[in-house]
């Protein structure tokens, strides 16, 4: 589900372990820099009383993992027509799907631009509508493209990825390369309503939901983008 058809670079995003209360070390990671969402939103209507608004945004209490997606999109685009992409998308979803938002937290594009993208605040843990049955207690991060097998993937694009994986998980301490549990909310995902699922902290979208998103080539650079997450948080 949510594998739909149709600016500025993220910092170095360095880790900033520090110590905690109770001489804990808490393994934080830099907010790499985010594009807000109304650099995208801008022609879609939203500032416009006679157009259709998103309702205010749910909330969780944490962010206990991030899924990766892909969003079945062209992968030769100009990086600076990103925000136009992004438009097309949340089209798609809150027009022909009837939602009520773009169902993903975050896109990451191919030249490693973060854009924001559910409404509800970046720092905080915005209830989307990217995985079925795990859209709580998640971030869902979309790539702008297509990436199944023998796609390249662009190095800044898993770069993105990763900081902001490591800066999200880090807020709640999650290790990026651990297993988190997740209780399924929707039998249509890969467990029954109520399953208490064992998955990765940094998953793609097939582990909750019977899929290939995010693609075989972005499946396969996982790995390496958890280790990445990791060492971005002081982790060794």
């Amino acid at each position: 589900m949510l594998c739909v058809n149709g600016v500025e670079r993220a910092v170095d995003a360095r880790p900033t372990a520090e110590v905690a209360r109770h001489g804990r070390v808490a393994h934080h990671a830099a907010r790499p820099h985010i594009v807000p969402r109304s650099v995208w939103a801008a022609g879609t209507g939203e500032a416009n009383s006679a157009a259709r608004t998103p309702p205010p945004p749910h909330y969780d209490d944490k962010v206990l993992a991030v899924f990766v997606h892909h969003t079945d999109s062209p992968n030769d685009y100009d990086c600076a027509d990103a925000p136009r992409i992004i438009r097309y998308l949340a089209a798609g979803q809150t027009g022909a799907r009837d939602w009520d938002d773009i169902g993903y937290n975050f896109l990451v594009d191919r030249c490693g631009t973060i854009y924001e993208g559910r409404a509800g605040g970046v720092t905080r843990a915005v209830t989307g509508a990217h995985t079925q049955g795990f859209n709580h207690r998640t971030a869902g991060i979309a790539a702008i493209g297509t990436f199944t097998a023998g796609a390249p993937v662009p190095r800044a694009m898993t770069d993105a990825i990763a900081a902001l994986a490591a800066w999200k998980l880090g807020l709640t301490g999650i290790d990026p390369r651990s297993t988190v549990r997740l209780t399924s909310s929707n039998s249509l995902s890969r467990y029954t309503a109520g399953t208490v699922a064992k998955l990765p902290a940094l998953a793609g979208h097939g582990d909750g939901y019977m899929t290939t998103c995010p693609g075989a080539a972005l499946r396969a650079r996982l790995p390496e983008m958890r280790e990445t997450a990791a060492r971005l948080q002081g982790r060794t």
